[in-house]
């Protein structure tokens, strides 16, 4: 796998968190921080990131150095993790993603679709990982 840094760079220093805006732009997603805090597991932290999809738009394939919880906001979102069938969430509904799976969201829907994406992974490493 290569870091994201191809599409966009994942900045893991100083406490920050983000993606390029001109990646986001041109793929019409956003991305906004809401938390990142450690964990009282050693080497662990949490972070919590808000993602706005417009219709239609997907993030690529990748992966994350621990576990998501994306809880849906508001629109339809449908989640493709290797292996398993797709499944297709609405606002209020939620899904884990294992550590180390590749997954793909998309809007299905024909408004902007918006998730919290709580991640529980291993401090210092990239957040995300694009899969080859």
């Amino acid at each position: 796998m290569k870091c994201i840094r191809s599409i966009g760079a994942v900045l893991v220093a100083a406490g920050g968190l983000a993606l390029t805006a001109s990646y986001a732009q041109q793929s019409g997603f956003t991305r906004t921080d809401v938390l990142r805090h450690d964990l009282s597991v050693a080497g662990r932290e949490v972070i919590q990131v808000r993602v706005d999809f417009e219709p239609g738009v997907a993030f690529p394939r990748h992966s994350h150095p621990g576990e998501e919880i994306a809880y849906v906001l508001e629109g339809t979102l449908e989640y493709e993790l290797d292996g398993k069938p797709p499944i297709t969430l609405k606002a209020g509904q939620a899904l884990l993603i294992p550590a180390g799976v590749n997954h793909v969201a998309r809007n299905v829907g024909t408004v902007k679709a918006s998730e919290l994406a709580t991640y529980l992974v291993l401090k210092g490493k990239p957040l995300l990982l694009l899969a080859q």
